[in-house]
């Protein structure tokens, strides 16, 4: 029976490759001359650090790196934008989690949205993704257009196509 996985994964070398691009612009432009900006990728833990002056450059610095992570075909729904809070002095610090893999309940609504919609496939949630198995191909192409249509919160991933 053909089958696919679900899933939610961010390529690791690719985000490194877009974080720093973004160091590159930040250094460079006129408008970030002057301020104190840092920006660390944290690998082990997936998360960057953002620490800048004032809230002007922190939303400048937030804007270019989400603009390098779409250039370099990077999902912006993967991150997940902390609070912001204030480090020593004057100086503002954010953290940007990087969301991998589908939670319960997300996996629970997509598992809900594929039921309901009467195609005649079987979904099953598995640790961190899901995998949907059909008779035929067709209803798995279906599968992934409805999903493609709805906002989960997260990037979708359809990956393991396997046609038996």
């Amino acid at each position: 029976m053909p089958s696919l996985d679900i899933a939610n994964k961010i390529d690791h070398q690719t985000l490194d490759n877009a974080i720093n691009t973004a160091k590159k612009e930040i250094s460079t432009r006129y408008d970030l001359r002057e301020s104190k900006t840092e920006v660390t990728l944290n690998k082990k833990d997936l998360h960057i650090n953002v620490t800048t002056d004032n809230e002007l450059s922190l939303q400048t610095v937030i804007k270019i790196i989400l603009e390098r992570m779409v250039k370099q075909g990077l999902d912006p729904k993967a991150l997940d934008f902390g609070k912001q809070e204030y480090a020593s002095g004057s100086m503002i610090r954010k953290d940007l989690a990087i969301k991998e893999g589908i939670e319960k309940e997300t996996g629970k609504k997509i598992l809900k949205d594929i039921k309901d919609s009467g195609l005649k496939v079987q979904a099953a949630l598995m640790d961190d993704q899901l995998r949907v198995t059909a008779k035929k191909i067709d209803d798995l192409q279906e599968v992934m257009a409805l999903l493609r249509k709805k906002d989960y919160g997260v990037p979708l991933q359809f990956v393991n196509m396997k046609r038996e």
